[in-house]
């Protein structure tokens, strides 16, 4: 770990030695030469050089290779008590970029999925305005000024678990109810300007079409500056369990006030004090009082590779990646550290870096077998800079559920297995 070499940018120089040391590089003729046999996958032909795959009708729609059958979202049964009202969580330690492919965002439901035609749907829009109006899916369609946004929604208890200590073994756990997509719609204020709003009002309550009636009240300088109502993600309609065929966006706000099945808006001069602003999504502190209405996602990271679910394979060259995000703008920096702390290196941002959206970064590194600590470090453009679980439980205690943004901690052991802990 004192070892300067182990923690230094592996050139490309290094890495050709390492990989040729191995045989990676090895030619037949070489192999040969070595006295090693002939690797057969490059000197016999294989079944997929031989014969014709399928053909373009095969698949109407794509799926990943049967290869991949593992890349999936898992959910935890204990949990919750039924899955009608549960959680299933985001591979993230199998991706890579910061887009999230729509069939692996993770889903948190109330009531189950809603099964809504969109020639049915409606949005009402009513209350404190000059103008009440219902809209139809395609009056929706037709307004203009229609945007692309690339957020991140994560919900406030991702990490919920872990607040009185490690708990969860797999960023997919610890971290994956979270995702990144591209929406397609409309800016809510666009809604709220044809409806006319009056002078008195200052909250806006969002409503969804399912059985729970999901309800949250959103701050209307909030509403009207960057809330979204949308349609699409990541080029195609929203998939039913991301809130087919309208939901709402709250950039860089908690994932439980992103409405799906989006159906009223109303407009009212204070907060209506639903169940998910009182008894849920508030933050009790060890003196028994609670924070309310802590609607940002600050900024927070997590290594993804390595990590328990993605474990070291081979030694020489490895290249560590994670994701940072925070919903207050854009991150700035991210460090990492394989020594739990002690030292820490400044990452290298890959991507597109945006406002209130994941962010990639990378460490390449050589690991020679030794025990290493990994944590990330993440900051953003207000300066805000990513604290440890025992700064955030000085502040907080240990009863909450929601807004766990510690800095995390992978141990790496000599074989490469890897396990969630906690720094005493």
């Amino acid at each position: 770990m004192s070892d300067a070499r182990k923690d230094r940018p592996t050139s490309r120089r290094s890495f050709l030695a390492a990989a040729a040391g191995a045989g990676a590089l090895a030619t037949t003729g070489r192999a040969q030469a070595q006295g090693q046999k002939p690797d057969p996958l490059i000197t016999e032909p294989q079944d997929w050089n031989r014969f014709l795959g399928p053909g373009v009708d095969a698949a109407p729609y794509g799926k990943p290779s049967r290869f991949e059958a593992g890349v999936v979202r898992r959910h935890v049964g204990w949990l919750t008590a039924d899955t009608i009202s549960s959680i299933n969580f985001t591979p993230l330690h199998q991706l890579d970029g910061i887009v999230t492919p729509n069939g692996l965002c993770f889903e948190r439901h109330h009531a189950g999925v809603p099964e809504i035609e969109p020639g049915k749907h409606r949005l009402m829009v009513h209350g404190l305005v000059e103008k009440p109006l219902v809209f139809t899916m395609d009056d929706l369609k037709r307004f203009p000024g229609r945007v692309n946004k690339l957020y991140f929604l994560e919900c406030a208890a991702n990490g919920g678990m872990e607040w009185r200590g490690a708990q969860l073994n797999g960023c997919q756990f610890t971290h994956g109810m979270i995702h990144n997509v591209w929406y397609t719609g409309v800016p809510l204020k666009t809604l709220l300007d044809e409806a006319g709003m009056r002078t008195n009002g200052k909250w806006l309550l969002a409503e969804g079409a399912d059985a729970s009636l999901m309800t949250r009240s959103i701050p209307i300088e909030k509403a009207m500056k960057d809330c979204l109502v949308v349609w699409a993600m990541n080029g195609e309609a929203l998939r039913p369990e991301q809130g087919y065929p309208l939901r709402l966006v709250v950039p860089g706000w908690e994932g439980n006030m992103w409405i799906k099945w989006l159906r009223r808006l109303e407009i009212g001069d204070q907060p209506w004090q639903q169940r998910e602003e009182t008894s849920k999504y508030t933050d009790l502190l060890a003196d028994g009082r609670s924070r309310r209405f802590t609607f940002v996602m600050d900024a927070k990271s997590v290594v993804t590779n390595p990590s328990p679910q993605a474990p070291l394979r081979q030694k020489g060259p490895n290249v560590l990646t994670g994701l940072a995000w925070s919903g207050r703008g854009a991150i700035t920096r991210v460090d990492v550290s394989i020594d739990g702390g002690r030292n820490w290196r400044n990452a290298r941002i890959d991507g597109p870096v945006l406002p209130m959206s994941l962010t990639r970064f990378y460490v390449d590194f050589d690991w020679q077998g030794e025990d290493m600590l990994i944590q990330s470090r993440a900051m953003d453009e207000t300066g805000y800079v990513q604290p440890t679980k025992d700064e955030l439980r000085k502040v907080r205690g240990v009863n909450s559920i929601y807004h766990n943004n510690g800095i995390q901690t992978w141990h790496v052991k000599p074989n490469g297995e890897t396990e969630n802990v906690e720094i005493l």
